[in-house]
């Protein structure tokens, strides 16, 4: 398992905040390895909605379903799957004053043989989380949402 925690700081209010970050599929703004998320369902972003997430890691594209698995006020829990590993990305919002503190949480559980690279790979998963401190903020903070 390789577990990556960031905090960022967004000057926009937190409903603001939870109604951008909802749908998945503005993950191709602010996840540097996203290269496409599509939205696989129809309606109102509710939890059960799923998008198809095509990301670029060490070398290769990798594709996985993901899941609104939780949508509340203040937090937000995607999990992706595909048949090598079950990925959890987990955002939590605090209001502050000035905006929102995101506490942004990836967690990657390889499955099979793949779990002999989790030692290998944490380094990668760091650089990528590093890369979505200033990502995230930028798109957030743009947003008109």
């Amino acid at each position: 398992m390789v577990q990556v925690r960031r905090t960022i700081t967004v000057r926009k209010p937190v409903a603001v905040v939870v109604n951008y970050l909802k749908d998945f599929a503005r993950a191709e703004a602010w996840d540097p390895g996203t290269l496409s998320c599509t939205r696989l369902d129809e309606g109102p972003i509710r939890v059960g909605a799923r998008w198809r997430n095509v990301s670029w890691f060490k070398g290769r594209e990798t594709e996985l379903v993901y899941e609104l698995a939780l949508l509340e006020p203040e937090h937000l829990v995607f999990v992706g799957k595909n048949k090598t590993a079950t990925s959890t990305d987990d955002l939590t919002l605090t209001s502050t004053p000035d905006g929102t503190v995101i506490t942004y949480e990836a967690t990657v559980v390889f499955h099979g043989l793949a779990k002999l690279a989790d030692p290998f790979l944490k380094r990668e998963f760091e650089k990528l989380g590093d890369a979505v401190v200033d990502s995230l903020a930028a798109a957030v903070d743009a947003t008109a949402v």
